[in-house]
């Protein structure tokens, strides 16, 4: 995140960290689903819109991985992601 303050510019390192660990998590569960032969997508945005954690497996914890992204925090960022904001 950029932050214009006079002619001093800063960034928030905190967001984008975040931004990188989410990531690495969602990728981690993807790949669990893809090696359990899923459609990670698919399983991914049922869980999304639902948080039932039986649309994610087990293997390698991909199913506690994914607990620790917070969903409005997932939601907010993919969206920010699609609409290039």
């Amino acid at each position: 995140m950029k932050e214009e303050i006079g002619n001093t510019i800063t960034f928030s390192l905190k967001e984008e960290e975040k931004n990188l660990q989410r990531k690495a998590l969602l990728r981690r569960v993807y790949d669990a689903l893809s090696e359990k032969g899923y459609n990670p997508i698919n399983q991914i945005v049922g869980y999304i819109l639902t948080e039932d954690p039986t649309y994610i497996t087990n293997h390698n914890n991909a199913r506690a991985l994914i607990r620790k992204i917070d969903r409005d925090e997932l939601m907010t960022a993919l969206l920010k992601e699609y609409l290039n904001i």
